[in-house]
């Protein structure tokens, strides 16, 4: 056995068993726990298959964004999650037809798949083979797909922007900042002239 192939087992069997460990864990901080440690093993997979940007990017995005934004979230939030539990039986026979389809679906895919040796050379964008998978990624990226690109950040932008109009909640007696207010203020209502006198404080 080759030290790849090894390394390769050894990702793929913690991976996997940590991905199952998400949904098993009772509870939900160590479910986000064991969902980082699935990110990771991925991320070393993505090593194994030469696809180095692509593990960085799953370590830097998901680990160290979306993974600990769910930790941070669990564990701020004072969540009842035994009331939640207590209505999921009645949508226990809907999530098992779901999950049936979903088997059935991806049966269906694996059994018939195939990978024809003529993609390769059929691929619209031809692949140059002395370049860095992250170098060719970047070129095409912000060459052919570039407007794509700015779309999609676009895109992320308004449903950033509409989460926190969602999710923002006006308090009563609770003091906010009015920058339009802030700015339009004048002199007189600013600042105030006192003359002191001598040997007399304010």
């Amino acid at each position: 056995m080759t030290l790849p192939l090894f390394f390769f087992y050894v990702f793929s069997i913690v991976a996997v068993a940590s991905a199952l460990m998400v949904i098993a864990s009772r509870n939900p901080v160590h479910s986000v726990l064991f969902l980082i440690l699935t990110f990771v093993n991925a991320a070393g997979l993505f090593l194994l298959a030469g696809a180095e940007f692509l593990a960085l990017i799953l370590v830097v995005v998901y680990v160290g964004a979306v993974a600990v934004l769910f930790l941070f979230v669990v564990m701020m939030l004072d969540v009842d999650f035994a009331e939640m539990r207590s209505g999921m039986l009645q949508y226990a026979p809907v999530g098992v037809l779901v999950g049936i389809v979903l088997l059935l679906e991806l049966l269906l895919v694996a059994g018939s798949f195939a990978v024809s040796p003529e993609i390769a050379r059929s691929a619209v964008v031809p692949i140059d083979g002395g370049l860095e998978n992250t170098r060719a990624l970047g070129q095409i990226m912000y060459t052919r797909y570039v407007y794509l690109f700015q779309a999609a950040g676009a895109v992320l932008l308004v449903a950033m922007i509409g989460a926190i109009v969602l999710t923002l909640r006006h308090k009563v007696g609770v003091k906010r900042q009015d920058p339009a207010v802030q700015v339009g203020r004048k002199r007189s209502e600013t600042l105030q002239v006192v003359k002191v006198k001598s040997g007399q404080g304010l």
